[in-house]
């Protein structure tokens, strides 16, 4: 009994403070892992919508792209060949009597938010575009076959969707 009553004594005499300090070191550490895993977490959700942004990228420039393979492959017959000027012509021809559409809206570069970048030929006029972002894509590999030189760009404004006379657009009908 006068071990226990010993140290239940020694226990008395050990000042509140320390054990305050000990409190306090416990919650500073608990705040410190808490926002460790905070900014693992927040990272992973911004690589996440990071590659949400290039698939849409893809999706998107490769919409243009075939659409302007049609503006340039659309039936003669009734057109006069003229250069694409404009990307809003794209939405609704103005070189047909009807009401033909090649594109149902025109998109926005999902990386920047803005507008793409034009790739103009001069005999042709605009042929293509491409996002103006200078970030570096997290995917450089596994493109489909007619992206395929996507392959190792190191810029988003490296990705050009261009119209070219050999490329073959998906056999889809022109949007009335």
């Amino acid at each position: 009994m006068q071990k226990n009553g010993h140290i239940q004594e020694k226990l008395q005499h050990i000042p509140v403070a320390n054990q305050r300090g000990f409190t306090y070191m416990l919650a500073l550490v608990i705040i410190m892992i808490s926002g460790i895993m905070m900014g693992m977490i927040g990272q992973t959700w911004q690589t996440a919508i990071k590659r949400e942004k290039e698939a849409e990228l893809i999706f998107r420039g490769t919409q243009i792209r075939d659409a302007i393979t049609r503006w340039y492959k659309a039936p003669r017959a009734q057109q006069v060949a003229t250069p694409l000027n404009d990307l809003k012509d794209l939405l609704e021809d103005p070189r047909s009597l009807t009401k033909a559409r090649y594109l149902r809206k025109l998109y926005k570069d999902p990386v920047t938010g803005g507008d793409w970048g034009i790739i103009r030929d001069s005999n042709k006029g605009i042929i293509g575009v491409f996002s103006q972002s200078s970030d570096k894509p997290l995917k450089t590999g596994g493109f489909p076959d007619e992206l395929a030189d996507f392959a190792d760009k190191t810029r988003y404004s490296d990705w050009k969707f261009i119209y070219t006379a050999q490329s073959a657009a998906p056999a889809r009908t022109v949007v009335r």
